[in-house]
């Protein structure tokens, strides 16, 4: 069970395991697989997920079918700390891949490229010295475009009035001569929510994707108030409440998560794994009580 109290999460049709081995040894240094086990009779039938951590960041992957496919609202901006190692990490991504933007130089960075994997996921790989706070290693980075393009300055206020353990950090907007992008909108932003870093920017560009559900973020939470308090801060889409999850006014998944879940499911007999999987397949908004009630019935 990850100790971060955000977790990036990604849906894989069938390939979560292969995936999370090729991230670790991709990344390397410390990178590891920290946790696998399987839920069993889910609407997708029995399912892999998968913990892994990657530079110092904790992520979680699940296969669960074929109902979400990534693409770059939200990709993962690396920071390197030598163009060899930008050259590295392309090489090894870009393996069955696709371009995004190539491997160059440019104003904001020597070494730059952006790269969609063999799986579908988004890299942001940056040759960079970051000035001011520390950031980590890999730092998410949320694209607005089409129907929110120009309110990614609002949905950072937005994360920084919901989250009171936050600050901002740098901020970098467009100016008059960057047309088609509007003067004002945001260029690069980054904040931070508890102890994880997230980036932003606005595109005016015809992008053919919006946020989705193939990555969410898993907001670890110790009580049910703090659940209560960010489902009803968060959740904006009915229709998306179910297990836990919902969908932001900006179209961004979270799913609100009681840390004792994982406890259960990892810790528990399968019998135990089996009742709590069922119990919390009837929810919506997890609801803890129940939970320990499958889980010593």
């Amino acid at each position: 069970m990850s100790n971060k109290k955000i977790v990036p999460h990604l849906w894989f049709d069938t390939q979560a395991v292969e995936a999370a081995d090729f991230y670790v040894s991709t990344f390397g240094e410390g990178s590891k697989v920290t946790n696998k086990y399987k839920l069993h009779n889910t609407p997708s039938g029995d399912v892999d997920t998968v913990s892994f951590n990657l530079l110092g960041i904790d992520f979680m992957a699940i296969s669960a079918g074929p109902f979400f496919k990534f693409n770059p609202s939200i990709s993962f901006i690396v920071g390197c700390e030598t163009k060899e190692e930008v050259n590295r990490l392309w090489e090894k991504l870009s393996e069955g891949g696709k371009t995004l933007m190539p491997l160059d130089k440019y104003p904001f960075s020597e070494r730059f490229g952006w790269i969609q994997d063999k799986f579908g996921l988004s890299w942001q790989l940056i040759f960079t010295h970051p000035e001011g706070d520390q950031r980590p290693r890999i730092v998410p980075a949320l694209l607005f475009t089409n129907e929110v393009s120009g309110k990614a300055d609002e949905a950072i206020r937005f994360y920084l009035s919901v989250f009171k353990d936050s600050k901002m950090g740098s901020k970098m907007t467009y100016g008059p001569d960057q047309k088609p992008e509007k003067e004002g909108n945001i260029m690069f932003a980054d904040f931070q929510l508890f102890d994880t870093w997230m980036a932003a920017m606005d595109s005016s560009l015809d992008h053919k994707f919006n946020f989705g559900e193939a990555i969410s973020f898993i907001l670890n939470c110790d009580t049910q108030e703090e659940i209560d308090y960010y489902w009803e801060k968060l959740s904006f889409v009915p229709e998306s409440e179910q297990c836990g999850w919902l969908k932001d006014k900006y179209g961004i998944s979270w799913q609100i998560i009681p840390k004792i879940l994982d406890e259960m499911l990892e810790k528990g007999s399968k019998e135990q794994a089996e009742r709590v999987t069922q119990a919390f397949l009837k929810m919506k908004k997890f609801d803890i009580k129940k939970l320990k009630k499958a889980y010593t019935k």
